[in-house]
């Protein structure tokens, strides 16, 4: 059902975004691929040919603006957004600096809004659309270390559930993923006694991903929810 559509993926090179990243090309879509660092993304187009490298830093609206640009001059439109990219500073409430709030603000919850604002932009133009926000469980709830992370990604939730009610009748769906642990690089520095051999992979976030975007046209799964089976922290 994704022969031929363009996705943006904006995260590209991260854990789950690579997965994506898979699944979406054998899927057949044609991939227009997003992140800070350019040779990284140009390690990951070289693997697919019907590819796009647009280096993005999502906290600037003119750079987001540019990337949907150049998927429209590319591929002539966006059917689809996912949006995999973020940031997490894991400490005690007390010790998060005034940058390291700014730095989560302006990637989770910034980033997230400039990136719908201009999909939902291009997308209008042809009455379709789909858009997956990777919130991740802490956009949910709550856990200790994580207090601006909670906060910049609680924020995402409700700029990403509002625009959903504004664009739903131009024929753009929307989808919330509230993954539990996944097993990416984003633990590698997260300060936290978690088991990583207890999270889902990041195919197992990327067949969700899948999953929401080949559902019934008439359908809409607003949100998805998924947790590993066992827990997670010492």
């Amino acid at each position: 059902m994704l022969q031929g559509k363009t996705a943006v993926i904006a995260g590209a090179t991260g854990g789950i975004g690579k997965a994506v990243t898979a699944q979406l090309a054998e899927a057949g879509a044609r991939l227009v691929l997003a992140g800070r660092n350019s040779d990284r993304l140009q390690e990951l187009a070289d693997t697919y040919p019907a590819s796009v490298v647009v280096p993005t830093d999502i906290t600037d609206p003119e750079q987001v603006e540019a990337l949907m640009s150049k998927a429209v001059s590319h591929f002539g439109g966006v059917d689809i957004l996912v949006n995999a990219a973020g940031l997490g500073v894991m400490k005690q409430y007390n010790k998060i600096a005034p940058d390291d709030l700014s730095a989560m603000i302006d990637a989770n919850l910034k980033g997230c809004f400039y990136l719908m604002q201009s999909a939902c932009q291009v997308m209008k133009e042809r009455q379709r659309g789909h858009i997956c926000n990777v919130i991740g469980i802490l956009g949910k709830h709550s856990m200790p270390m994580a207090t601006a992370y909670c906060a910049s990604k609680f924020g995402a939730v409700g700029l990403t559930k509002c625009i959903a009610e504004e664009v739903k009748r131009l024929g753009i769906k929307v989808t919330i993923f509230y993954f539990g642990g996944v097993d990416t690089p984003f633990w590698d520095n997260a300060n936290l006694k978690v088991d990583r051999t207890k999270m889902l992979s990041a195919d197992q976030a990327a067949r969700a991903i899948l999953f929401a975007l080949t559902a019934d046209p008439v359908a809409v799964p607003m949100e998805i929810n998924i947790q590993p089976e066992s827990h997670l922290f010492f």
